[in-house]
């Protein structure tokens, strides 16, 4: 007897990290995997869907201008709950901590349907940072049934949450999975590499590039007008260097970012990237100001120093290696660590780590074994 799975994706990042799980379930054919597209984050969503193959089996179309998470949450919960009542599902998965990951778990919980939780047991300690993740996974975390967690810390984590130590696997990182897989169709196909090229022709002039990314909640007001500002510091002593920023579709980032950086010359504002664009971009960088999870644990695969926007993070192993540093949103620390990492050798040497403690580009493989063995003890594949 064959079981069914019901894969549930809001954002791009949960379609990047979940991509090489649902890849590798295919090697299952007693295992049925629809994927759920909640649409929470809509324009960004279809390029990953395109670029890893995935089709999904249902959308809804949930995102409108300015929503608050009440309605979010809501909807998701709703249209999930239609769906569930149509459709006999064994299983359902979901990655990290969306708003999505969150919603569907309590769908699930209603239908009594077990939930596997994909990047378990990422901790900050303080529940309004990052907001509103850090209660996502919490919450999501007392409704799981098996906890796919990346790392022996995180495994702590759930431990410590009495979570039943048969329930959790330390995997790794899928987000490393698909790094790998991308980054290695961008050294050896040779129209994709000429086409990226070409598209980002002003890194052909070899200057020292600093990506920057932004999109938390918690930054929203002061703090991306501070990290703005750091910006365009930078940008002014450090004239031989360039600042490529893909600038996320929140107004709450959008209008601060174009209001003080739109008319600096070597700052170049960017519309949201596709993944194969965005890894593109890592690979060249020199080094990376972000506020973003999954960037944290990317960035050493690549050797990249990755300096952190934010006060804490639920990412702790890069920052023990030396791969990244919490420097938060105050302007001139943000310059000031910027600064030392293009003028000291030493400092930015001693930020490149050889090993990745996110993993290796096998967690997918470990997930889908023992999501099958769970049928198998469970169910009865």
């Amino acid at each position: 007897m064959g079981c069914k799975i019901l894969t549930v994706i809001g954002t791009r990042p949960e379609a990047i990290k979940l991509a090489p799980v649902i890849d590798e379930l295919k090697n299952y054919p007693s295992i049925e995997n629809e994927i759920f597209i909640t649409g929470q984050h809509k324009e960004l969503l279809h390029s990953v869907l395109q670029l890893f193959q995935i089709n999904p089996s249902y959308e809804l179309n949930v995102m409108c201008q300015n929503q608050d998470l009440a309605n979010l949450t809501s909807k998701i919960i709703l249209g999930l709950n239609d769906y569930l009542k149509s459709n006999k599902v064994d299983l359902i998965i979901v990655h990290g901590d969306t708003t999505t990951c969150f919603a569907a778990s309590l769908s699930a919980f209603y239908h009594k349907i077990p939930v596997v939780h994909v990047e378990a047991g990422l901790r900050t300690g303080n529940i309004h940072f990052p907001w509103p993740e850090e209660a996502n996974r919490k919450l999501t975390g007392v409704l799981a049934e098996i906890h796919f967690a990346p790392t022996e810390t995180a495994r702590i984590n759930l431990l410590q949450e009495r979570v039943s130590p048969n329930k959790i696997f330390v995997t790794g990182n899928t987000v490393i999975d698909a790094l790998l897989k991308i980054s290695h169709r961008i050294e050896h196909e040779h129209d994709l590499k000429d086409f990226l090229n070409k598209k980002f022709h002003f890194l052909g002039r070899k200057r020292k590039m600093i990506l920057v990314t932004g999109h938390r909640r918690e930054n929203f007001g002061e703090g991306f007008l501070n990290i703005c500002k750091a910006l365009q510091n930078l940008a002014v002593e450090y004239p031989e260097i360039d600042i490529v920023y893909p600038v996320h579709l929140n107004p709450n980032v959008q209008k601060p970012v174009f209001d003080l950086l739109g008319n600096i010359s070597n700052i170049f504002l960017l519309e949201p990237l596709d993944y194969l664009s965005f890894v593109y971009l890592m690979k060249h960088s020199y080094l990376i100001l972000t506020d973003s999870g999954g960037v944290q644990e990317e960035a050493p695969s690549l050797g990249k120093p990755v300096l952190v926007m934010r006060n804490n993070t639920e990412r702790p192993e890069a920052m023990f290696t030396g791969a990244i540093k919490l420097i938060g949103t105050n302007s001139e620390k943000i310059f000031e660590e910027v600064s030392e990492l293009l003028t000291n050798k030493t400092a930015y040497k001693n930020m490149q780590v050889s090993d990745n403690p996110y993993g290796n580009g096998k967690a997918s493989k470990k997930i889908a074994k023992h999501i099958l063995e769970y049928f198998e003890s469970f169910v009865g594949v």
